[in-house]
């Protein structure tokens, strides 16, 4: 069973940055792909960026590309977010995300980290 662990937010102003970290343990090997979603209140959650762990291929949502880059360390199994130029639209819960090959559903995930950016 995977388990997600994801980490790194918090509170800065806009034009920021920050990074965030999703570890992950236990059965990753099967996992293909990562991805970062991020969710406010009263809206559904939104697709933000995603990599695919055997050869690094990323996608990214309009609004984010050039400012957020994800990025992976096979070593650590863990998933990176390094969000710079932060605007305060980003601000959200932000959760990891993992899934097998030939699925189109995210089957784990992790328990969300909170990003405020203040103007």
């Amino acid at each position: 069973q995977v388990e997600l662990v994801d980490s790194g937010g918090g509170l800065v102003q806009a034009g920021g940055s920050l990074r965030l970290s999703c570890a992950a343990s236990g059965g990753t090997p099967s996992i293909y792909a990562m991805c970062w979603f991020r969710q406010t209140p009263g809206n559904e959650r939104e697709f933000v960026a995603s990599v695919v762990l055997k050869n690094a291929i990323t996608n990214y949502v309009d609004s984010v590309k050039g400012r957020f880059t994800i990025s992976k360390d096979s070593a650590k199994d863990t998933v990176y977010l390094q969000m710079n130029n932060l605007k305060p639209e980003d601000t959200a819960i932000y959760s990891c995300a993992a899934r097998l090959p030939y699925v189109a559903r995210w089957d784990w995930w992790g328990q969300g980290t909170q990003v405020t950016v203040s103007s």
